[in-house]
């Protein structure tokens, strides 16, 4: 595999002064980091290979073509650009996804707020990424859904976008993970300047999170929750790491440790949720894996 060198990174999508932006191009990744990206199960070694940020950015590049593909497909009947897909690896196609019919004006505009975040968090990943950028993987919303419901006990099918509720079951899918993976993603940055843009995606996926669970736990969709937090936990291994949304009785709006920290994932712990597989072996929303180092 040929590796991605931290100069290729375009720094262009940082409105900083030039000085900035050349201190920005010595952004890495400590051993540490290597050590925790080899841990997906990818061509990554950390005994050889040195993990270049690129590699970090184009792995949180797959995962928010699933977001903005899932929130653009449900909120507006469309996908991402032509324009915003292209990149190195395999250009897969997207199955399933149509404009879902919402009862609440609310929910309806809390989904096309989060559509437009999603789509820029792609288009800001692939600025600054540059000619190092991936290509949107081979997305599955129909067989991942499907597949998830019957693991959870939810059914033997579910249609993600038949009406707001499922949206915003499937949507709780997505919103801790995308928290935690960027949490988990904060300690391999050793650059300030990008570890800033990550704790912002960051904060916006919280937002979307926290707005997701409270308007479940507002509907009575205690026991749902429920099942797709036992899911997850299930697949990212023996750690119990994932918070339904609680009880009427006593609400749950953040996943948090003792300290009332948020939870971190690992990349390979990252993967076994959007696998739906436990492992590192592509399926679910991903059939062929994802594209880049960490797959």
């Amino acid at each position: 595999m040929e590796k991605i060198s931290d100069p290729q990174l375009n720094l262009a999508g940082f409105d900083y002064t030039a000085g900035r932006r050349a201190f920005m191009r010595t952004l890495g990744l400590g051993a540490a980091g290597a050590a925790l990206l080899s841990a997906a199960g990818g061509p990554v070694n950390a005994q050889t290979a040195t993990v270049g940020a690129a590699e970090v950015f184009n792995f949180a590049l797959n995962l928010e073509y699933l977001e903005a593909e899932f929130y653009l497909r449900a909120a507006f009947g469309r996908g991402l650009a032509d324009a915003d897909i292209s990149g190195t690896g395999t250009l897969g196609a997207v199955t399933g996804g149509r404009q879902v019919t919402f009862a609440t004006p609310l929910i309806q505009g809390y989904a096309n707020e989060i559509a437009d975040d999603e789509e820029k968090h792609v288009r800001f990943l692939r600025a600054i990424l540059g000619g190092s950028r991936v290509a949107r993987p081979t997305i599955n919303f129909v067989d991942s859904f499907n597949a998830l419901a019957r693991f959870s006990g939810l059914g033997n099918t579910f249609d993600a976008f038949a009406n707001e509720t499922n949206f915003l079951l499937a949507a709780f899918v997505f919103e801790d993970v995308g928290v935690t993976a960027y949490k988990g993603a904060a300690p391999l940055i050793r650059n300030n300047e990008f570890l800033e843009a990550i704790a912002g995606i960051l904060a916006v996926e919280a937002y979307h999170a926290g707005l997701v669970r409270t308007v479940l736990a507002s509907r009575g969709l205690f026991q749902q929750a429920q099942a797709i937090s036992d899911l997850r936990d299930f697949f990212d291994g023996p750690s119990d790491l994932d918070f339904g949304i609680g009880t009427s009785a006593r609400p749950d709006l953040v996943p948090t440790d003792s300290n009332s920290i948020a939870i971190s994932r690992t990349p390979a712990q990252v993967l076994a949720i959007v696998y739906a597989s436990g492992t590192a072996q592509p399926g679910g929303f991903f059939p062929n894996g994802l594209n880049g180092a960490v797959r």
